[in-house]
């Protein structure tokens, strides 16, 4: 080994959804939504003048956080914009929790987490979930340094009550809790409301999901003005122009167009609701799922075969080979039809 190798940072990074390329397939493992973005988005990109792309963006992006401040009627002092919600809540990390206290986060929950931690050299807990896969409020009633969990959990598609939100918040008043709201327009209601009483509470959310726009990378953050003011110091301190013109341009776009918004969210929800009748009658079961995906299994079938059986039709779902979760499935929620062919070939595989 080279003296250079030996100061080299070696972490265990987060490992993606698999990203097939099959002209055939079902791509239902990385909780994409299965419907173009609002008219407007391929409208304003249609119309950019490419000459616009010497020039740096607005290392503000001061057009986007207007509009992101205006559809949820805040002030633009408390939005934060970044390349996704992983770009946010990165950043967020690196702001906010830097006590010696380890930060508090679920043992089953989105698996960027402890990388992240392990990252920025972090201390962490991961309190278990209960046997029902929800959060124990209780376990989060201790000093920390800092508490962040997904609401709706992923990869289990729970929703936590805002009454237990607010009890965690409140009562842990000396660190910063974050809420990770990345499946909130599919079910529940968010913590946003609470970000006016509580300084000390920061929401994220993601246009990749109900807003159709993953492969453009948008995600923010809403919270008190320090908390915001905080988090820009930290994002001007490595990268300022962290937000380019295409990706400006085409959030406003997205977010204005609440009536696509809501009509597209909704029939998410529907075939949500019509694909958990179906699986409950080939003897599936699920936690109640409030996200865009079921977190399935079956008592009677091994879900690794099912997983691997799928994937040899082309049908691309999610599985971890976890101890506590590798007899579930994550199933995104795909149109009507992606959705037929996947009970389809469940049935072909043996579950009738």
């Amino acid at each position: 080994m080279g003296q250079w190798e030996k100061n080299i940072r070696h972490v265990v990074p987060y490992v993606a959804g698999e990203q097939p390329n099959q002209p055939d397939m079902v791509k239902l493992n990385t909780n994409e939504c299965p419907y173009p973005p609002a008219p407007g988005v391929a409208k304003v990109i249609k119309e950019m003048d490419s000459d616009r792309f010497r020039l740096y963006p607005d290392p503000e992006a001061a057009e986007l956080v207007n509009a992101i401040a205006e559809f949820y009627q805040v002030s633009p002092e408390n939005v934060f914009v970044g390349v996704g919600s992983d770009d946010v809540i990165a950043n967020a990390f690196m702001t906010f929790f830097n006590s010696d206290k380890p930060v508090l986060f679920p043992d089953i929950t989105y698996s960027f987490y402890p990388v992240w931690a392990d990252l920025y050299k972090i201390s962490y807990e991961t309190p278990a979930l209960d046997p029902d896969f929800r959060i124990k409020k209780e376990d989060y009633m201790k000093e920390n340094g800092g508490i962040i969990f997904p609401n709706p959990n992923a990869p289990t598609a729970l929703f936590e009550p805002l009454d237990t939100i607010e009890e965690i918040v409140k009562n842990n008043q000396s660190s910063v809790v974050m809420i990770d709201e990345a499946y909130i327009d599919f079910g529940g209601e968010s913590a946003l409301r609470l970000t006016e009483k509580y300084e000390n509470l920061l929401v994220i959310q993601t246009f990749s999901k109900s807003r159709s726009m993953a492969g453009m990378r948008i995600g923010f953050a809403i919270g008190n003005e320090k908390l915001i003011r905080a988090m820009k110091d930290v994002k001007y301190s490595i990268n300022s122009y962290t937000m380019n013109r295409t990706a400006i341009a085409a959030g406003v776009a997205a977010i204005k167009d609440r009536e696509y918004f809501e009509k597209i969210t909704h029939k998410i929800v529907e075939t949500r609701e019509k694909t958990k009748v179906k699986l409950k009658e080939l003897g599936f079961s699920f936690p109640e799922s409030m996200a865009n995906f079921i977190f399935a299994t079956h008592p009677d079938h091994d879900m690794t075969e099912l997983f691997e059986y799928l994937r040899s039709k082309h049908i691309y779902v999610r599985h971890w080979n976890q101890p506590a979760i590798r007899d579930y499935l994550r199933i995104t929620i795909g149109t009507e039809e992606e959705m037929e062919r996947l009970l389809q070939a469940i049935k072909e595989y043996g579950i009738c």
